[in-house]
């Protein structure tokens, strides 16, 4: 079984593939709920022959395996949706049930590529009997970018030696290195209630505490390092204008191209939360909820997985879904989608060609990930495949309404390829296996701690 055919093997699978993407989509389930997604995995899973491997502290995540020796390699899948993103298939806006999840990040399609590329590379072993381990690693709360932290804490990912990673995205394209590294803190307030008329004087206004936060908060944007985002959002307890809050709730991600620049930038936030209690003669809570690394850049494993992607074609879309994707551009503001056409050369809103090698370096991931502390533990490389149209971003109803059509399966059925044929390089030549973890070896943090 050469390489060629291990990688056409994924064809076999479409069908398969493409009930499992639909069933996730038509079925989402948000951030820590995701016990029925990842039933579906593991009994597609265990049909093909893995042993599944669960974690009781951690019901939704768990790891299949097939094969014995080395590399040990894992394949991410991912499968948790996002709240309050419910679309139907279509190209224009409209919920499936108002106020309902949906898969607007397209993780029914970036779990079940990964299962796609995993079964086939398990079957070029089964077929071979060649020396290998391939496994296939369900990430819950990747949403919450905590799903993985916990899992690398709980041992779940001790005996790897390279992790293959994909996401949905506008383009076909290689990355290096991104990911923002990110933290979660709550900052809770507590005062005194009064009446805000008749007793003003006794109150003391945990919501005036976190508001003057946020103004402190505002100010510090000016003086953080360059691409620093610091988001927040905030609940005061339903009161009325007429009596002084006694609780507040600050929710506060700060994200930095380094885990470092993070906690900095949160050490002075608490600066400036514990500041604005003084002011208010209130008190403050602080609580770290977790976070996440960014990614270990890893050159070597990046030229692997463009060759890939480079010699496999994707497919082709069908009139039908080329009009749909020009109706989801449409719905975008003006402007946004010819902007990124004009960036990468491409003189539609659509495409399925390759970006060149570099072009990571026109592109930021400026996003943050889970999967940025599995490359803090072994060498990881991440590519995108064309899911939906140039402009559209993830965490929208265009995402959402594109993962659910032909448009989001032909990138997934391209990144089960992908991957079934990375898989295949590193289980048949060692050497570059050695070349990729000696280059990850060298630019690792070896003080690397799971933020969770």
């Amino acid at each position: 079984m050469d390489k060629r055919q291990v990688i056409e093997s994924v064809n076999s699978l479409y069908t398969e593939l493409d009930e499992l993407s639909n069933n996730l989509w038509e079925h989402p389930e948000i951030s820590g709920t995701e016990q029925k997604s990842a039933k579906l995995f593991r009994e597609v899973l265990q049909k093909e022959g893995f042993k599944i491997i669960d974690e009781e502290a951690f019901p939704t995540a768990f790891y299949a395996e097939y094969g014995q020796g080395k590399p040990v390699i894992a394949v991410l899948g991912e499968y948790d949706a996002l709240p309050n993103l419910s679309q139907k298939c279509q190209g224009t806006k409209e919920p499936v049930i108002e106020g309902a999840p949906g898969h607007a990040c397209g993780h029914n399609l970036l779990g079940t590529a990964a299962l796609g590329g995993a079964i086939a590379l398990k079957r070029y072993l089964q077929e071979t009997g060649n020396k290998g381990t391939i496994r296939f690693y369900g990430c819950p709360e990747e949403e919450i970018l905590v799903g993985k932290v916990k899992m690398i804490k709980l041992g779940m990912f001790k005996g790897c030696d390279l992790a293959i990673s994909w996401h949905p995205m506008s383009t076909n394209m290689v990355f290096e290195g991104g990911y923002l590294a990110n933290t979660s803190v709550h900052y809770t307030f507590h005062g005194k209630t009064a009446h805000a008329a008749f007793a003003p004087e006794l109150g003391r206004s945990a919501l005036d505490a976190m508001e003057l936060m946020n103004v402190g908060a505002n100010y510090l944007r000016e003086h953080v390092v360059d691409k620093t985002r610091i988001h927040y959002s905030s609940y005061s307890g339903k009161f009325s204008p007429n009596i002084v809050p006694d609780y507040a709730v600050d929710w506060y991600y700060v994200r930095a191209p380094f885990m470092s620049y993070v906690q900095d930038t949160v050490r002075r936030l608490n600066l400036v939360a514990q500041g604005a209690a003084t002011m208010t003669e209130t008190t403050v809570d602080i609580k770290i909820d977790g976070g996440c690394c960014e990614l270990v850049p890893n050159v070597n494993f990046a030229d692997l997985a463009y060759a890939n992607m480079s010699s496999i074609k994707q497919e082709e879309l069908s009139p039908e879904e080329r009009s749909m994707a020009e109706k989801l551009v449409q719905a975008l503001a003006p402007g946004v989608s010819q902007r990124e056409q004009e960036k990468y050369g491409f003189s539609t809103s659509i495409t399925t060609e390759v970006l060149p090698r570099n072009a990571c370096q026109q592109t930021s991931l400026n996003s943050s990930s889970d999967s940025g502390d599995v490359s803090q533990i072994m060498p990881m490389c991440v590519f995108t495949t064309a899911c939906w149209p140039l402009g559209c971003a993830p965490h929208t109803w265009q995402a959402a309404a594109a993962a659910g059509s032909g448009i989001g399966r032909k990138g997934m059925h391209y990144a089960a390829k992908i991957i079934a044929g990375i898989g295949f390089d590193l289980l048949k030549n060692t050497e570059l296996d050695k070349k990729i973890i000696e280059e990850f070896k060298q630019k690792r943090n070896t003080n690397y701690v799971p933020q969770c």
